[in-house]
């Protein structure tokens, strides 16, 4: 290969990746399925990898503040994972519903569907914010906390729980945007939401200048400001943006049989993470009832750290899904299913490497 060759090749990909973070493309049911599984895995991957890149820092700074501390945060999210669990599996269905729409260039149904999972995450969060507001104490109790972290920390899960539709809202939109191909929008999203996090994380953590004290509970501070603020940024984009899909408050009215459906193709999704959240809940809580905060604090911070090399394939799986609904919905089933072929084949070999490096 000549170096002009050579150049020419990277400044293709330069201009392919330019136009994955701007989200210029949006239609992939035509053209290269490698460019569109670029296109669309370069702006997923870069979110999921922030996010990752978060669970990192704030583990790092919750550290600082006491034993008990990481305890209470690993123990809440064990709780937190079945929150997680409806938000990804619900999310699965709108990408799916969203993509066939935008591959059929339905773009008002697309709209109408989106303002039914807000109205479904608005019901959800309702009900987890009145068990966490309200039992706090008794959830990090079921979980084995010690009494002494549970009388220190249990501001944080009453914070975690009952802000939870800032974290509904976040997953659910962002898979509105990917369905409808503007992966780039909700890679943008995830980003305000984590950086603005991880700023503020210190700060409240350690009371850091003006900013108060607040220990273990700044951390459920400053996640639901960034959460909340990537959450109005997804709001004013669906409300008022120029993104292809657009909600309006004639369609925040319950439509039962848009809001069975998004339950019974999410459904699958919803249980498969369900049954692996209680598993990963129970031995949370087996390993807590050790009495021995440390092992808590570093089986915790492990996993912490295998998901920062994981997530990155979500983004492929979430490419994949934008690729198989849009050309489902183009009537183009052959091009859905090379494109799930060629994209799992990437993410094996992602795998591959990820296991080469821990090994």
């Amino acid at each position: 290969m000549t170096s002009s060759t050579s150049t020419t090749h990277k400044l293709s990909l330069f201009k392919l990746f330019k136009q994955a973070i701007k989200g210029e493309v949006k239609d992939f049911t035509t053209g290269s399925i490698d460019k569109a599984i670029f296109l669309l895995a370069v702006p997923m991957v870069m979110e999921m990898a922030l996010e990752s890149l978060f669970a990192i820092v704030d583990i790092y700074f919750v550290n600082k503040v006491g034993p008990h501390a990481v305890a209470t945060v690993i123990l809440t999210e064990s709780v937190l994972t079945i929150l997680y669990s409806v938000a990804w599996g619900l999310s699965m269905g709108v990408t799916a519903m969203i993509a066939r729409r935008a591959g059929e260039k339905n773009f008002e149904a697309a709209g109408e569907i989106a303002s039914q999972a807000i109205l479904i995450c608005l019901g959800f969060s309702v009900i987890i914010s009145i068990i966490g507001i309200g039992f706090p104490k008794e959830l990090l109790g079921f979980m084995g906390a010690q009494k002494e972290a549970i009388e220190t920390g249990y501001h944080f899960p009453q914070i975690m729980l009952g802000t939870n539709i800032v974290i509904m809202l976040l997953f659910v939109n962002n898979a509105v945007f990917r369905g409808a191909g503007d992966a780039a929008v909700a890679m943008r999203a995830l980003w305000i939401a984590n950086i603005i996090n991880i700023i503020l994380d210190p700060l409240f953590i350690l009371g850091i200048g003006p900013f108060p004290k607040l220990g273990v509970n700044g951390a459920g501070v400053a996640t639901s400001i960034g959460r909340g603020i990537g959450v109005i940024y997804q709001l004013y984009f669906l409300f008022k943006g120029n993104g292809l899909v657009r909600v309006y408050a004639k369609h925040f009215k319950a439509n039962w049989d848009i809001i069975k459906q998004l339950f019974k193709i999410s459904a699958g999704g919803m249980g498969q993470f369900i049954i692996g959240s209680c598993s990963w809940i129970f031995l949370n809580k087996i390993i807590a009832e050790s009495g021995d905060s440390r092992i808590v604090d570093g089986y915790g911070t492990a996993i912490r750290i295998c998901i920062f090399t994981l997530l990155p394939a979500w983004g492929m799986a979430n490419a994949a899904a934008t690729l198989v609904g849009q050309n489902l919905g183009a009537a183009l089933p052959e091009r859905a299913e090379k494109s799930i072929w060629r994209t799992a084949f990437i993410t094996s070999l992602f795998f591959v490497l990820v296991g080469i490096i821990f090994f």
